[in-house]
């Protein structure tokens, strides 16, 4: 059943402000920023709201950790199949995306 659509700008808003501060406490703390994360998600999926392409790509859906690369994710570039490997180097996953 969808949600009313002022109940989804709230989530929104909520989402967003949750990822600002996992941003700003990640390098104090990073568990809560991991929790802030979690908590986003949970967010989306209980109001029925996808997160935007630039939110997914700025956590690890295994371990819900914030990447940032050189500290908690490693970037390389496969010029062969045209694509950005990332890897999150707390549990290791793997995630790839295209470019042209």
């Amino acid at each position: 059943m969808q949600k009313p659509t002022w109940q989804q700008d709230i989530a929104n808003e909520r989402i967003e402000i949750l990822f600002n501060l996992a941003e700003e406490e990640f390098k104090k703390y990073p568990e809560r920023s991991m929790r802030h994360i979690q908590l986003a998600r949970k967010i989306g999926l209980r109001y029925n709201v996808r997160l935007s392409k630039k939110l997914k790509r700025k956590f690890c859906r295994s371990c819900n950790s914030l990447l940032l690369p050189g500290s908690t994710e490693q970037t390389r570039i496969d010029s062969k199949t045209k694509t950005i490997v990332k890897k999150c180097l707390k549990c290791g996953k793997i995630s790839r995306q295209l470019y042209k």
